[in-house]
């Protein structure tokens, strides 16, 4: 009985697995094809290996340029939400001042406020505040959207970390500013790995926000740049998925250098939940 449930599991989680693997199937195959081909059958394997609709996408999304924007814009966000995350998170662990209560459960309240609610208001004051079109509008946008979040994951995670290492660095003199920096920032890495990979993941995949603030193609995002191959009467899909894979590529390189840190960070997260 006990190896037939075993084997139903390993049934059940194969065919959840390849079921998401579909889609990622779909993009890697009908990159490498022609228009014709996507048509005719997009399951079908490619029938040559066609880098054609790569390198033309490549250079219509002005890809160097593009890619410089996406990392600017989503790597300085992340590690400022990080940074100020961090801070923010040892002070209310800190100390129980009634406003740090105040000011955490509002910020818990706010990560269940999704972007569509807020959105027009958000671009009627970017643009009276004339910041509309920045990649720095961008960056303070998401530090603000992911900022709480950050918040909530690193609070948990330090109030588990013992007030005697700090004691002990009063003792030998330490500032508070150090023992924040040397002591309590270390602690952290396990959690600001995960949450790293959490926010870079979550910013350079977006497309609502950037689609509404971003509207020069100097300044435009991957995802923006592979909208730019659809229209209202033709889509050229063969550059749609070419530019997907461009698109998609540096953020799997990333995920698959720091999957260790993840997998730390939320097991360690879990144990000291």
């Amino acid at each position: 009985m006990k190896k037939a449930k075993k084997g139903l599991y390993y049934v059940v989680t194969t065919g959840i697995f390849l079921l998401f693997l579909i889609p990622f199937y779909i993009v890697l195959v009908n990159a490498f094809k022609s228009n014709k081909e996507i048509v005719d059958n997009a399951l079908a394997l490619p029938k040559s290996l066609d880098l054609s609709a790569i390198v033309d996408a490549f250079h219509k999304m002005n890809y160097v340029q593009t890619f410089g924007n996406s990392l600017l814009i989503t790597l300085a966000s992340v590690v400022l939400t990080i940074i100020a995350a961090a801070m923010c998170a040892y002070l209310f662990a800190r100390k129980d001042w009634t406003i740090n209560k105040i000011v955490f459960m509002a910020m818990v309240v706010s990560m269940i406020i999704p972007f569509q609610s807020i959105m027009i208001p958000l671009v009627k004051n970017f643009s009276s505040l004339g910041i509309m079109n920045s990649r720095l509008t961008m960056i303070i946008f998401y530090v603000g959207a992911n900022v709480s979040m950050a918040v909530f994951m690193f609070h948990g995670f330090m109030k588990s970390i013992p007030y005697e290492l700090e004691e002990a660095a009063k003792i030998d003199g330490c500032t508070q500013v150090g023992i924040f920096v040397r002591i309590i920032l270390p602690l952290l890495k396990p959690i600001a790995s995960t949450i790293f990979i959490l926010n870079f993941l979550g910013t350079w995949n977006d497309f609502l926000a950037p689609f509404i603030i971003l509207s020069d193609n100097s300044r435009k995002t991957l995802p923006l740049m592979t909208y730019m191959f659809t229209g209202q009467y033709f889509t050229d899909y063969a550059l749609v998925l070419a530019g997907l894979i461009l698109t998609m590529l540096p953020i799997l390189v990333v995920y698959i250098f720091m999957q260790k840190n993840i997998i730390e960070g939320v097991a360690q997260g879990a144990v000291k939940g």
